[in-house]
């Protein structure tokens, strides 16, 4: 089961669950959300009207702990740690695969030095160990550890909850790749066309060429068959008649005496 489809069914667990509980409640909910292991999404949850009613209560530091799951870092949430609930480790290593995750959106060569910073890691062993064990095999990410560069070359990353007004300008970005790929498309249909005429040409001219070359032919084929009837009415005229005998290796010719 690939990770999309495991996303689907948690967050569809989740929803459900949310639309069922108020209060106090959906803390516990929210920590078990932003703690299960295979779900990296929020934004649906964020959204149950349930959730949001927490906005402005004494809870409403659960929705905002959501907020930062769905969008935010590791280094963003320790900026504003005491004014959320604190973390357990589950929700510690989740959130930070998710900065790697955010980090990934915007370049795919993460320096090691970067990426050791913003995950808060001792060394570049602890760094490869959660790339591996906690990024890669998880499916979340996958890409080469390069120890010479000390770089990890991202190949694929999963995408995280859009942001507040990230929409409009993702709508642009697929807008702009369309008109891009339209008029490729048409630049392509250009091109083919192009060659479909050459081979045209190409077929008259190899054409023309050829019944140029059987014209030649067949003028040559002419001249030499008149040229030849001038060779007989030569010899017809000085009475010479050429005889040649069967098994002889060289013809006789002997002249007979006209009238």
């Amino acid at each position: 089961m690939d990770i999309e489809q495991k996303q689907a069914e948690h967050i569809d667990y989740f929803v459900k669950q949310a639309s069922n509980l108020k209060g106090s409640s959906l803390g516990n909910l929210v920590v078990e959300a932003t703690s299960h292991p295979s779900l990296f999404a929020f934004s649906e949850i964020i959204s149950v009207p349930n959730v949001l009613e927490l906005e402005g209560t004494e809870n409403a530091a659960f929705l905002d702990l959501l907020r930062m799951f769905a969008h935010g870092t590791w280094s963003e949430y320790k900026s504003v740690a005491s004014r959320l609930p604190p973390l357990v480790p589950d929700q510690v290593l989740k959130l930070k695969q998710l900065t790697v995750l955010t980090l990934a959106e915007t370049n795919k060569v993460l320096p090691y030095d970067v990426l050791i910073q913003e995950l808060d890691v001792k060394n570049v062993r602890e760094l490869e160990d959660f790339l591996i064990n906690d990024c890669m095999y998880v499916g979340i990410v996958r890409g080469k550890l390069d120890q010479l560069r000390r770089c990890f070359e991202v190949q694929f990353a999963a995408g995280r909850d859009l942001r507040p007004g990230q929409l409009g300008s993702m709508i642009q970005t697929i807008s702009d790749w369309l008109s891009t790929s339209d008029n490729l498309l048409v630049s392509i249909q250009e091109k083919i066309r192009w060659a479909d005429n050459m081979s045209e040409m190409d077929k008259k001219h190899r054409k023309g060429v050829e019944e140029r070359v059987e014209e030649v032919k067949k003028t040559l084929s002419f001249k030499a068959d008149a040229e030849f009837r001038g060779h007989e009415e030569i010899f017809s005229e000085h009475g010479v008649v050429m005889d040649y005998e069967e098994d002889r290796s060289r013809p006789k010719r002997r002249r007979h005496p006209l009238g």
